[in-house]
This record gives C-alpha cells, sequence and structure tokens, in this order.
C-alpha cells in the first residue's frame, strides 16, 4: 500500500503525539520528525496512561503509539481515542508484529501499522497518509495476518486471560468480571486447554505471543 502525500492546500502542519516508553527512540523519532516542515510533535509519552493524558491535553491529529507500553498497549490507547477524540487518528509503530496485534489494532480504528524498523522519512510519508484519511498496512504484517488463524478463545476466555495476566488471583478475577469463583476457573481452564498450556499463567503467555491479548 503506498503512502500518499499531504493534501495540496493544507498548510497547517499534522500535530503528531510520539508515544513509546524507550525514550532514546522516542527521542530519535521526535528529533527526525522536527525536520519536516509539514508536520510537528506537540506532545510525548512514555506510557499507555501518560498518551491518554497527553492525547487530552494537546488534541493531536495522529498518535503514533508503541504497541508495547506500561499501563496500557498502543491498541488500548487507540481504542480509548476513538470514542474520546475521534478526530485524532492513530497508528502502531511495533518491534513485536503478531497477526493477531494487527488485528485488534485494524478492529480499534487505527489506519497505520508499521515495524520500528521503518525509516524516519517513511514514518513521515505514512503520518501523512494516515492523516488524510488513508491507510497503511506493513505488507510483509498484512500478509501474515491473512495466513494466520484467528484466536480460538471466545470473548470471554480472552475478558479472564486479560485479568489473569498480572496475576491476579481467582478471587479478584471474579469479583472484576462479576462472576462467581467456579465460573472463572472453568472460562481459564477452557482457555489453557484450547491453547495446550499447562496452566493460566502459561495460556497469558502464548495468547499474548500471538496477539490475542
Amino acid at each position: 500500500m503506498k503512502a500518499q502525500d499531504q493534501p495540496a492546500g493544507d498548510t497547517a502542519p499534522v500535530r503528531v503525539l510520539l508515544a513509546d516508553d524507550e525514550h532514546l527512540i522516542r527521542g530519535a523519532l521526535a528529533a527526525l520528525l522536527s525536520f519536516e516542515e509539514d508536520l510537528r510533535v506537540v506532545a510525548e509519552a512514555a506510557s499507555g496512561p501518560e498518551a491518554l493524558a497527553m492525547a487530552r491535553a494537546h488534541r493531536p491529529d495522529v498518535a503514533v503509539l508503541d504497541l508495547e507500553m506500561p499501563g496500557a498497549d498502543g491498541v488500548t490507547v487507540a481504542t480509548s481515542l476513538r470514542s474520546e477524540l475521534p478526530d485524532c487518528r492513530t497508528m502502531i509503530v511495533t518491534g513485536h508484529g503478531r497477526p493477531g496485534h494487527l488485528k485488534r489494532a485494524l478492529s480499534a480504528g487505527v489506519r497505520g501499522f508499521v515495524p520500528k524498523t521503518v525509516s524516519a522519512q517513511r514514518l513521515a510519508e505514512i503520518i501523512r497518509t494516515v492523516h488524510a484519511g488513508g491507510r497503511y498496512v506493513d505488507p510483509e504484517l498484512a500478509a501474515d495476518a491473512i495466513s494466520a488463524g484467528d484466536s480460538p478463545l471466545t470473548a470471554r476466555e480472552t475478558q479472564l486471560l486479560e485479568l489473569a495476566a498480572n496475576g491476579a488471583p481467582i478471587a479478584e478475577i471474579a469479583e472484576r468480571a462479576a462472576l462467581s469463583p467456579g465460573t472463572v476457573r472453568n472460562y481459564l481452564s477452557s482457555a489453557a486447554a484450547k491453547l495446550s498450556a499447562e496452566n493460566r499463567h502459561a495460556a497469558v503467555r502464548i495468547a499474548r505471543s500471538q496477539g490475542w491479548l
């Protein structure tokens, strides 16, 4: 998919939010994008919650989000921005492009999905494409997603594995999900069986590695 140039006549700089917990990468991207006359980095963030706070405060045109951040991942942030700031377009930059991550991102309304190996110049082009209403998905990631199978987990199994991801005990998961402890155990056992995992902790690792959480 070819990135498009910014539409003629649109002279206002594109306001960009950069969110990445790796300070060196984020700083380097901000410095390189500063050479693009039609782009302006208006805010930076090192975590999911900070990205949301910065977006609310600065209302960027495009949010460039790292997939894996503390507090909330890029897809979770994109989902929140879609409802809170519908004019802010989102894109994911990741060093761990799993097919499941791409499918989650597209479902969350993300307009761009690129690997961290992309050059700053190419990233600038993709930001312009996304800002103009287009989409850009890295061709290799798209091919992987097409050939990969969907998650075998149900929505409820996925939800409970997410709640179990930080090591929460069954009682806490049950309270947060408004289910009985026995029902939670049954769902988590079912999820573990589908993933050929020995327990819920292993199931979380497997599901994350496939991009299903």
